[in-house]
C-alpha cells in the first residue's frame, strides 16, 4: 500500500465494533458507566442511531444497531444468546472505575483483584451482555 505524501504513515490501532439491539441507550449506558466520551453519533432520518464512536482516551470505540441480516453475522449477545467476544480496556485507578460501573448499574463478574500475572483488573457485562474486563495490563510482557 502506497500512502499520498501529504498522509503521514501511522502506526495500526484497533477500534473494537459491536452491536447493540438499542445502540442509543448502549451509547447513553457506555457513557456513564464506563466513563466513554460521545466522539460521533450519526443517526437516520428517524433519528436512529446508525453509528456511533465512543473515546476513550485516544481510542475508539464503535458501535451499530443489531440487524437480522448484518452483512458480517455480528449480533447483540441478547440475540445470540451469548457472547462472541469481549473488551480488554487497560486504565490506571481499576477500583474506582469499578466503583463507578457498579453505581452505573454494571453487573460486576469479577469483583477487582490481583492477578498471577501482576495487574489488577476486573469484569463487567455492559447492558446487553457484552463483556468488559478492565484492568491495570497494558501489554508489557
Amino acid at each position: 500500500m502506497t500512502l499520498s505524501p501529504d498522509i503521514p504513515a501511522r502506526p495500526p490501532k484497533f477500534f473494537p465494533l459491536l452491536r447493540y439491539e438499542d445502540p442509543a441507550a448502549a451509547v447513553d449506558w457506555l457513557c456513564a458507566a464506563f466513563g466513554l466520551s460521545r466522539h460521533f453519533v450519526a443517526k437516520d432520518e428517524r433519528g436512529r442511531v446508525t453509528h456511533a464512536q465512543l473515546r476513550l482516551g485516544e481510542d475508539l470505540l464503535m458501535l451499530g444497531p443489531d440487524n437480522p441480516v448484518d452483512r458480517y453475522g455480528m449480533h447483540s449477545p441478547r440475540v445470540l444468546n451469548g457472547l462472541n467476544q469481549g473488551v480488554c480496556v487497560a486504565l490506571g485507578d481499576v477500583d474506582a472505575h469499578c466503583a463507578r460501573a457498579r453505581a452505573a448499574g454494571a453487573e460486576i463478574l469479577t469483583a477487582p483483584h490481583d492477578t498471577d500475572h501482576g495487574a489488577r483488573e476486573y469484569v463487567a457485562r455492559d447492558l446487553e451482555g457484552h463483556v468488559w474486563t478492565f484492568g491495570s495490563y497494558w501489554g508489557e510482557p
